[in-house]
């Protein structure tokens, strides 16, 4: 097993290019396809303590599922955004490439370098 993952979506051309690129480098990551398995609150707060980030932060605004669960909103603590990525979990922007107690999102993709 991998001592680095990816959360990945194949769909997501970031996310493809960050994992083209750890493979170029010689790296076989983890794969967690993060839309099939979404993380837990537990895993996620973790996630988001290793990327130095609010779970605002890591929130995709554009997605219909913001708008629709009304994620704009000032007064939402921080478990309520987790909580609404655990339940729809394409809210989580990606890729995020996770190694110990490290993480980078691949935005853009050569972010990730500085980790591995």
């Amino acid at each position: 097993m991998s001592d680095i993952q990816i959360l990945h979506n194949p769909r997501c051309s970031k996310s493809r290019q960050t994992l083209a690129l750890l493979e170029e480098k010689g790296i076989e990551p983890e794969i967690i396809k993060y839309l099939d398995t979404p993380p837990s609150a537990a895993e996620l707060k973790t996630i988001l303590q290793k990327l130095g980030m609010s779970a605002r932060d890591l929130l995709r605004k554009g997605e219909d599922d913001y708008k629709a669960l009304n994620l704009q909103e000032p007064g939402l603590s921080e478990d309520a955004l987790i909580e609404a990525m655990v339940k729809h979990p394409k809210l989580i922007e990606r890729p995020i490439v996770i190694k110990n107690d490290e993480a980078r999102l691949g935005r853009p993709p050569e972010s990730v370098l500085d980790i591995i």
